[in-house]
């Protein structure tokens, strides 16, 4: 053996003490039955002394320890969605189910007889499984899901089986059984499940080398999945949490590894200084939310004064704000910076012919639906088997009766039991063609079980009728076997019908927008520069202040040389003298320019130039001039809305030298890339350059545009275009309920989602009205200009059950009054707005339209139009906010509410 191999096997050895000679027989065969039932290996017994090779003996026992793990403990099988706990316990429940409570500590023990592993795995496994309120019907404190508050003991709880468990996850006579782990008892290999139970309650397992995270589903979409996978019909699923909350499925990939869903916290604005939530994500609890935002709050990432945890039956936690804190801006700085938003990454692991596999969802439903047919198919042809011998015994019952064979001579003297079997055979053979099939001794004993009693009370007209429901039942069979697909569709649809209004889907699906958290982080730090020593940071707080940071901010730099660098906001860096310009700086930012005037070398030409800076690699030095050695700037201005302004250039005086000042206006001059090497501004020498008059935005209005999937405003392009704003502009929203309020164009905004307009605020715009005042219990129209401010207003008044008819932006709008109740027969009212009503305030009561019971109220195409609104028709399609429905005509344009029916 080579030195290198035996020393590498060395330390593998086991050596005997020197006093043992031998290994005592009996030590021996323990030690060989061990190892032998584990790994094979035979340990040698000798009498001198021995080595034992340890590469043999725990070769295979990880191997073994894993496929245990994985097979009996924290895995599903595909079949019934249980792990082999979750399996136990249900049936053990199943054996003690009499239809009342049982206490948990007795459903425990039971379930003990089944599973190896102690009381503690089988009552967290119990509890998990009534707080998923499914096939559990739980009585006591159970614990809640929301706060995290655990179960009470076992001793004080009790539990039964939901009536859906009862009716769908049990069937002895479908159901393979196995002997337990001692061999006591039988349990079942896997429960006759005729329902995607996996995919509902969701699954969550870590085993050895592998884990499991299903995530839940709704149950009546797991039914109209199943429903159009028996139709051979495309479906799509997406996660349902019992927490709610928002989810974005975007990458869900049905499930498969890779894949991941975005779960988000229902985050509301009591008021502008309180935030409510009151769903959290799944896999949060109001605690861990709560200790998650306090330690976002402590690293100063978002600032509030306090929290309230009102959580009871629904939650209900209140963030109070820090005095001057925007709430849109702490609602995405609570998504981006604590666990009000998180990701999940499925893992769809479960155990199929005792073998880990990863599938999919639609996988997964597909199986369970087909096992769900092969089951219901089964008991079919179970209960048909069963309806066929009791046809076969009541027909052969009465063929015995009604024949008196029993008061035959020869029956009545038999010497023995096979003489009156034979005999009664005898007589039976005439008529075994009509029966279903052959008879047999077996069946003749069943016969002499009968007593005198029943022959004596027989009656053949019941014994028709028995027979004939019989057949109809054998009828009623057959015809479902031979439409299995719609016997099994109509399955499903009893379980909807019967179960299913108990579950609606609590998870709202969301596209979701991406938050920068560079942008939502509170500036809760104060940046600092001391430029005689050349330092920058947050600690030097002797030195000249620049603005508010946060700790995750960039800042860029520019020097006097023509350089400039981006770096880390830090306490205390050293950056180099002769800085001219520190700020934060944006990553992407087009709208910030630069307009700089520098010189080209020591005696070179001037040069101006305008340009932006939208992304750099951190710490590395980049030039705006041409590179030349002894460059310097000699104007700087930084503009955050590409303004451009006119400069007063005083050059130094020379002999034949006519122009010694001139003016520049940067407007004239174009955006280019920051390499660019700029305009020549003059080849003369400079004395100095001033300010002569701040410009304007050369860059012009931006254009908005609204999301209705997210409620949010973006510059992308995304959702409706709102127009071009100006900095002054406002954006109107006006909700459902008649309340409105301006809001500028700020990304951070939020948004309700009972939104009814939202445009480009024009304060001359006139808005007419048909609303029901609930104080005067009438129909009025009033016309009016809304005003800007951003705190709710209403134009319905003050009593809030007034409801709208009608709201429109049409300048001549002509409004139909439908009658109806009984004043149905009534012509509709057809009323001119301007001549009805004319021009007031938003919070004037109007003028009653009539007094009569209103059915609808429609909007007409106006009589004229005003030559504003006619240019505009011919530059662009007026867009409607109402869609009609399938029985309504469409809507003229103009037109932006809905007829609320419920007055």
């Amino acid at each position: 053996m080579a030195p290198e191999e035996k020393n590498e096997q060395e330390q593998y050895e086991i050596f005997l003490p020197e006093d043992a000679d031998t290994v005592a027989p009996e030590d021996a065969e323990i030690l060989e039955e061990e190892v032998v039932s584990r790994s094979g290996y035979k340990v040698p017994v000798a009498h001198t002394d021995v080595i034992h090779h340890l590469p043999g003996m725990y070769q295979s026992w990880f191997l073994d320890y894993a496929s245990y793990v994985i097979l009996e403990r924290a895995v599903p099988h595909i079949n019934d969605g249980l792990k082999p706990v979750q399996r136990r316990i249900l049936y053990s429940m199943k054996r003690l189910d009499d239809g009342r409570y049982n206490k948990v500590a007795n459903i425990i023990g039971h379930t003990m007889q089944f599973h190896p592993h102690g009381d503690a795995s089988i009552g967290d496994a119990l509890v998990q499984l009534g707080q998923k309120d499914l096939l559990v019907d739980c009585q006591g404190n159970w614990g809640n899901i929301l706060t995290g508050d655990g179960a009470a003991a076992p001793r004080y709880i009790e539990a039964r089986l939901s009536k859906f468990a009862l009716e769908t996850l049990f069937n002895p006579k479908t159901t393979t059984w196995k002997l337990s782990y001692d061999g006591r008892n039988r349990e079942p290999v896997c429960l006759p499940v005729k329902f995607p139970l996996l995919l509902a309650q969701g699954v969550e397992g870590i085993a050895v080398g592998l884990a499991s995270k299903i995530l839940p589903h709704n149950f009546n979409e797991l039914i109209d999945a199943s429903i159009a996978c028996l139709k051979e019909e495309a479906f799509t699923l997406y996660p349902d949490f019992q927490t709610g909350g928002f989810v974005d499925v975007s990458r869900y990939n049905d499930g498969e590894r890779g894949g991941a869903v975005k779960v988000r916290a229902k985050i509301n604005k009591l008021d502008n200084k309180t935030l409510v939530i009151n769903e959290i994500p799944f896999g949060r609890t109001t605690s861990s939310l709560i200790d998650s935002i306090l330690k976002a709050n402590d690293k100063g990432k978002i600032k509030i004064r306090k929290i309230d945890d009102n959580t009871a039956r629904d939650v209900e936690i209140l963030v109070h704000l820090a005095p001057g804190v925007s709430s849109d801006k702490t609602i995405d700085a609570l998504y981006a910076f604590s666990d009000c938003e998180i990701s999940i990454s499925p893992n769809c692991c479960i155990i199929e012919n005792n073998k880990p596999y990863f599938l999919n969802v639609g996988h997964i439903l597909r199986h369970s639906t087909d096992q769900t047919l092969h089951l219901l198919r089964t008991e079919l042809e179970i209960s048909r088997s069963e309806q066929e011998e009791a046809l076969f015994f009541a027909s052969l019952e009465r063929i015995f009766i009604e024949a008196r064979i029993y008061k035959d001579e020869e029956f009545e003297n038999a010497r023995n039991m096979d003489k009156a079997v034979a005999h009664v055979m005898l007589r039976l053979k005439p008529f075994e063609p009509d029966l279903i099939r052959e008879i047999t001794a077996d069946d003749i004993l069943k016969l002499m079980e009968i007593k005198m009693a029943r022959i004596l009370k027989f009656n053949a007209g019941r014994s028709d009728e028995l027979i004939a429901r019989i057949k109809k039942e054998l009828a009623d069979i057959t015809r479902h076997l031979e439409h299995i697909v719609e016997y099994t569709v109509d399955w499903y649809l009893m379980l909807k019908e019967k179960y299913g209004a108990a579950y609606p889907r609590r998870t709202e699906i969301r596209s979701f927008d991406t938050i920068e958290a560079s942008k939502v982080i509170e500036a809760n730090e104060k940046l600092y520069i001391n430029r005689e020593e050349g330092f920058i940071g947050t600690s030097l707080k002797k030195d000249e202040f620049i603005c508010n940071c946060s700790n995750i901010d960039d800042v860029i730099l520019f020097y006097r040389d023509g350089t400039y660098k981006i770096i880390r906001v830090s306490e205390k860096v050293f950056v180099g003298k002769f800085v001219i310009y520190a700020n934060i700086f944006k990553r992407n930012d087009n709208r910030t320019i630069y307009n700089l005037i520098y010189r080209d070398g020591k005696i070179g030409c001037n040069f101006i130039k305008r340009f932006a800076v939208t992304g750099v690699t951190r710490d590395k030095e980049y030039a705006v001039t041409k590179g030349t050695s002894n460059s310097r700037i000699l104007y700087f201005s930084a503009n955050p809305n590409g303004e451009a302004e006119t400069v007063k250039v005083i050059l130094k005086p020379k002999l034949r030298q006519k122009t010694l000042v001139f003016e520049k206006d940067f407007s004239e001059i174009l955006i280019k890339g920051r390499s660019s090497i700029g305009n020549i501004l003059t080849k003369a020498e400079i004395h100095k350059i001033s300010l002569k008059q701040k410009g304007t935005s050369t860059l012009g209005g931006r254009m908005v545009w609204f999301d209705h999937d997210v409620l949010r405003l973006n510059y992308d392009g995304r959702g409706e275009e709102l127009g071009e704003f100006q900095s002054e502009d406002l954006i109107l929203v006006v909700l459902r309920n008649g309340e409105f309020y301006t809001t500028g164009f700020d990304l951070s905004n939020h948004y309700e989602d009972s939104i009814m307009v939202i445009e480009k605020f024009d304060i001359a715009k006139i808005w007419t009205a048909v609303l029901f005042d609930a104080d005067q219990q009438y129909p009025y129209l009033k016309r009016f200009t809304l005003e800007a401010g951003n705190k709710k207003q209403t134009f319905l008044g003050e009593n809030q059950k007034s409801t709208l008819y009608l709201l429109t932006d049409e300048t001549y709008p002509r409004i139909e009054v439908v009658f109806g109740g009984n004043d149905g027969f009534r012509e509709p009212l057809v009323i001119d707005a301007e001549q009805f009503i004319s021009v007031k305030s938003f919070r004037a009561k109007g003028k009653r339209v009539t007094t009569y019971e209103v059915a609808t109220v429609n909007e007409l195409d106006p009589a004229h139009v005003s030559p504003e609104t006619s240019s505009a028709e011919n530059d662009a399609v007026p867009q409607t906010v109402e869609t009609a429905g399938e029985n309504d005509e469409a809507h003229p344009s103009g037109q932006m509410n809905l007829f609320d029916d419920q007055v």
